[in-house]
């Protein structure tokens, strides 16, 4: 893992609150995710699926080693979320052509529809609330964020020189 900022060698309360705060605004937003699936007729753990699924990243296969390490579960955790959202016709399973042996899922166009509209909202509550998740963030980074609206002062190349040092 690499560090590129030193952390000062006595914590102080102020760090203290800025990691409270951000846990408090992560599992804010995560809780009110948990809300939004709800009530389209997803089980948290399956929206959290299909998101890691459709978002992949390039490359990436949709084996289920893949999705159970994407969502920090286990093998059989996420073999049995699978089994449920392939009951309600969300995803489907086959065998890899390349290697027998490996399982890959993919998105049908049922669970994408419904994961549409849970993203469709996740991102729009993000977009609304989304500045304090990000306050919280450089605050324990120890970046001052700018009031919204407000510019800084100086010259826009030493800023993202300076930005790219950090």
């Amino acid at each position: 893992m690499r560090y590129n900022y030193i952390v000062p060698i006595k914590i102080v309360t102020a760090d203290y609150r800025a990691l409270a705060e951000l846990r408090y605004r992560i599992l804010h937003f995560l809780s009110e995710g948990d809300a939004t699936a709800s009530q389209l007729g997803l089980e948290p753990q399956q929206y959290f699926l299909l998101l890691a699924l459709r978002g992949l990243p390039d490359g990436a296969q949709a084996t289920i080693r893949t999705l159970a390490e994407r969502l920090a579960l286990k093998h059989n955790t996420t073999v049995e979320l699978i089994d449920r959202l392939e009951a309600h016709g969300y995803v489907r399973r086959r065998r890899s052509p390349v290697d027998r042996r490996c399982v890959l899922v993919r998105l049908l166009p049922r669970g994408e529809k419904l994961l549409e509209q849970v993203a469709r909202l996740r991102i729009t509550e993000l977009r609304g609330g989304g500045a304090a998740l990000v306050n919280a963030i450089d605050t324990v980074l120890g970046r001052k964020r700018q009031p919204h609206g407000r510019k800084r002062a100086g010259n826009p190349t030493k800023r993202a020189v300076r930005r790219n040092r950090e």
